[in-house]
């Protein structure tokens, strides 16, 4: 059985997927952009602005879902320049206790709306 996850507190999707799924006992977050949730508009700002959006997307995603961030234990993180990682990983490690999750970071030609970062999680469910 697997559950569709949908909340107001994070984008909307911008296609035919879901925000996340739950299915025995785990998350799956879609990547999330840095779009605001009140606008559907990409957030002003550089790579530290975008990430910081992103991850509050997801943190919402996943409090819908009944887990959280610290629940995560897998993440890929998209980024149009590779040479965005440092001020990405800054901010994304505050979002993050003393057991980070795995990661795989990899730059893409090109993402959705243009953005500099994607994001998707895997997390244990609540």
């Amino acid at each position: 059985m697997r559950d569709r996850i949908q909340t107001d507190n994070a984008p909307k999707a911008i296609g035919p997927y879901s925000q996340a799924i739950k299915a025995n006992g785990v998350v799956y977050a879609s990547g999330q952009i840095p779009l605001d949730p009140n606008t559907m508009q990409i957030v002003e700002g550089g790579i530290r602005e975008q990430t910081e959006r992103v991850m509050n997307n997801l943190s919402a995603v996943l409090e819908a879902a009944g887990s959280s961030l610290d629940r995560v234990v897998k993440t890929t993180v998209f980024l149009a320049d590779l040479g965005d990682f440092t001020e990405m990983n800054e901010v994304y490690g505050r979002f993050f206790g003393e057991i980070p999750p795995a990661r795989s970071t990899v730059q893409v030609s090109r993402l959705p709306r243009d953005v500099r970062i994607e994001i998707d999680v895997i997390a244990l469910a609540g």
